[in-house]
């Protein structure tokens, strides 16, 4: 039961982070949310940053070094995040309800005007809601491993060092869900000894590492050619 559950807490933060990672849209998308009123919340920026340190539900943060823009990002009430770029954009009519010197380019000068119309300016904050949620998340499988990969009984087909290394490398948490399948963790209360004179038979921690590399490798390569034919509806991947 302990592990069914860690394995529907890492499919919810997984599906979570995979539902509110953004996604690009195109400008008359942007017009048409602020217009509607289905935007909760908008966020200006100029580039991504990934955020390295959720190596398991990581995210996308949009950055500012500037001014307002060029990309613009919103989340719905559907609570998924959307972005696009207002460079390619350069066609507007200025009706002068705001400052054009304050953005970067006639595009977000022209969403800052709908945004002004729509009574939308409060909304201006971070969109990236559930964060703290896949952080805790992260953090609460994690903790779980390394406790029972330390002080638990001796794990059975790999040692101790090779399901660190790889559930710390492989991505996604993807080596948690191995650890959890291959070894079944804490169902049986020791390592049956080897035989007097034989080698310890079980995995070592440089194939764990070098099994979770391969596999962080492999995984980026597949998800830049999903993303490429599937586009971000599928497999979104910000700024790319």
């Amino acid at each position: 039961m302990l592990r069914l559950a860690l394995v529907l807490v890492w499919l919810v933060a997984a599906t979570v982070t995979w539902w509110t990672t953004p996604r690009q849209q195109d400008y008359a998308q942007a017009q048409a949310d602020l217009t509607a009123g289905r935007v909760t919340a908008y966020q200006w920026g100029d580039h991504w940053d990934v955020d390295r340190s959720r190596r398991w539900f990581g995210s996308a943060t949009l950055e500012s070094s500037g001014t307002l823009g060029p990309l613009f990002a919103w989340r719905t009430a559907d609570g998924r995040v959307h972005w696009t770029d207002t460079s390619d954009f350069e066609e507007v009519h200025e009706t002068g309800a705001v400052s054009a010197t304050d953005y970067a380019g006639p595009g977000a000068v022209g969403l800052a005007q709908t945004i002004r119309a729509a009574g939308r300016e409060g909304s201006n904050r971070d969109v990236d809601s559930p964060g703290p949620l896949l952080v805790a998340a992260g953090a609460l499988l994690g903790l779980v491993f390394l406790g029972v990969v330390i002080a638990g009984p001796a794990p059975r087909l790999g040692t101790r060092w090779y399901w660190f290394w790889l559930v710390s490398t492989a991505p996604f948490g993807l080596g948690l869900l191995f650890w959890l399948f291959r070894d079944h963790p804490w169902t049986r209360s020791a390592r049956p000894a080897d035989p007097p004179g034989d080698r310890d038979r079980r995995d070592r921690g440089v194939l764990g590492l070098c099994i979770g590399m391969l596999a962080s490798l492999v995984i980026s390569i597949l998800l830049f050619f999903l993303h490429g034919s599937l586009g971000d509806r599928w497999v979104p991947s910000p700024g790319s």
